[in-house]
């Protein structure tokens, strides 16, 4: 790469950190992938690539065994850099604006039911400063919906607890209030009480202000994404629950839920930050698919019987 190609993608970093308020490790996604590009390019200069150099790099890494999904994220991510190229004037036009990806397989998120989730709570040990944060945190994701970096990023302004609402920015910093349970509520109010200020010994975490982190770690700063994950992954180990439990199988769960028990699909909607309502409504179809287990379980006739 030469010395605007550094400078190129040191701008695009800065975009999708400051004003697409990406995750560290999409960020990081994107950047390897416009950096494979350029490599690729083996020489040309990025700004005079042109369409049919952007499908050939397609067609190029086709041939590769990535998923689907990987190369969406691939074409995704240099949509995205010659959109900023062409916003910030770098180039007269935008040769990607037509370049599309293969579609995606579409699958139903994977959720857990209220007694799987009350498994996992149960099995959290709070006999511990940490223990008992990373009990709250979980309440929290169950009863929100969050994603974690909304949840590491939430500051002690953002609580309106009286109301049972918390202020979360999402993605590309879109605000909005998610509501808590009153079982969420005890919690959080008993970590900030009592076992916030037991967590980093030995360490000057300050006086509380609305910038103050919620969620802090054993030396005072604001816990990260990864120890949320770790948090979680230890729990399901101890139990041996067979499924895979992500911090979003929490949001998924949350979701599927108010849906099996008829909330509105925009109420979910807004909730969840979607942008679009396109995103809440596969929902629905685990609601579908939910109602026909119990259709066929309940109903003596539910399964063909074939008469």
């Amino acid at each position: 790469m030469d010395k605007n190609e550094k400078e190129y993608i040191e701008a695009f970093k800065t975009y999708l950190s400051v004003e697409k308020n990406f995750s560290s490790h999409t960020l990081k996604a994107y950047e390897s992938d416009v950096i494979s590009f350029i490599i690729w390019l083996n020489g040309i200069s990025c700004i005079n690539v042109d369409f049919n150099k952007l499908r050939e790099y397609l067609h190029f890494i086709q041939r590769f065994d990535y998923k689907k999904t990987t190369i969406a994220r691939k074409v995704a991510s240099i949509r995205t850099f010659y959109k900023f190229l062409f916003r910030e004037r770098y180039m007269d036009s935008d040769p990607a604006i037509s370049l599309s990806a293969p579609k995606r397989p579409k699958s139903l998120p994977k959720f857990l039911t209220p007694d799987e989730v009350e498994k996992i709570l149960n099995n959290v040990k709070i006999d511990t400063p940490a223990g008992f944060r990373n009990r709250v945190i979980l309440e929290l994701l169950w009863a929100t919906g969050m994603r974690i970096s909304e949840l590491s990023n939430l500051n002690f302004g953002d609580l309106n607890i009286e109301e049972n609402e918390i202020r979360v920015f999402g993605k590309g910093a879109k605000e909005r209030i998610v509501l808590i349970s009153d079982r969420a509520k005890k919690y959080l109010i008993q970590y900030i009480d009592y076992a916030r200020k037991l967590l980093a010994p030995g360490y000057d975490i300050g006086d509380v202000t609305d910038s103050s982190p919620l969620f802090i770690n054993n030396t005072g700063y604001r816990l990260q994404n990864k120890t949320i994950r770790k948090v979680i992954n230890e729990t399901v180990d101890k139990i041996e629950l067979p499924k895979k439990v992500t911090p979003h199988v929490f949001r998924h769960s949350f979701a599927t839920r108010l849906i099996e028990n008829g909330a509105d699909l925009r109420v979910v909607q807004e909730l969840l930050g979607h942008a679009g309502i396109s995103n809440t409504q596969i929902y629905t179809h685990i609601s579908m698919k939910h109602m026909k287990d119990v259709y066929e379980a309940a109903h003596p006739h539910g399964k063909s019987s074939g008469t």
